[in-house]
């Protein structure tokens, strides 16, 4: 089948695009808003994005019924962010995380969450998780957007420290076998990294 995305004409029960680009990392972002209410966010159009210096992206699409997402805006005000690495073994916190609650809401407490404190920034972390990236705001970059009361943004951070739980640490390697990260597919799809395998890169 071919399809113009203009149109969006696919002729399917639901739109397709997601599920063309798998799997997705999830970017479980934590936030403070000036008030020093948290913010926990699950995000899968994230990635990292440059390795010297370190630099992570996620990006958010629409809104909420409360109004614009509360994690860039608690972003671009404090200018600090933390990742948290999404694992089978927090997907039920996780999913619940995504829930479009009021601002004054802490998802962290919704989802029944321990929070640790973090090194350099001021958002917390997820104790459980475990792997944190702590980041400072870089940039925001706004795209166009469909619709005029919506925002499509990407924000990019600069990890200014790094947690890694040292019961992945396999000789001098991070075992993510031993931790089992979730990815976002379609739909209301996921997957579970369960077989890692290694392939050398070819030399000239």
């Amino acid at each position: 089948m071919f399809y113009e995305t203009v149109d969006n004409d696919h002729g399917l029960p639901h739109d397709p695009f997601k599920s063309c680009i798998v799997p997705r990392p999830i970017g479980w972002v934590s936030t403070v808003d000036g008030n020093g209410v948290v913010n926990l966010a699950p995000y899968s159009f994230f990635n990292g994005v440059a390795g010297n210096p370190p630099m992570v992206m996620f990006a958010s699409n629409g809104r909420q019924p409360h109004g614009l997402k509360d994690t860039v805006t608690n972003c671009e005000e404090t200018g600090e962010f933390v990742v948290n690495l999404a694992i089978w073994s927090l997907r039920e916190h996780m999913n619940q995380t995504s829930a479009p609650v009021p601002r004054d809401i802490d998802e962290m407490e919704l989802a029944n969450l321990t929070i640790a404190s973090s090194q350099l920034v001021k958002p917390p972390r997820v104790k459980d998780s475990p792997i944190h990236m702590e980041c400072r705001h870089f940039q925001t970059i706004d795209l166009p957007c469909d619709k005029p009361d919506h925002r499509n943004v990407i924000v990019i951070g600069h990890v200014v420290g790094i947690h890694i739980d040292e019961s992945l640490l396999v000789d001098g390697k991070v075992d993510l076998s031993r931790c089992r990260p979730i990815a976002r597919l379609g739909y209301m799809e996921y997957a579970r990294v369960d077989y890692i395998f290694t392939m050398e890169r070819p030399i000239a």
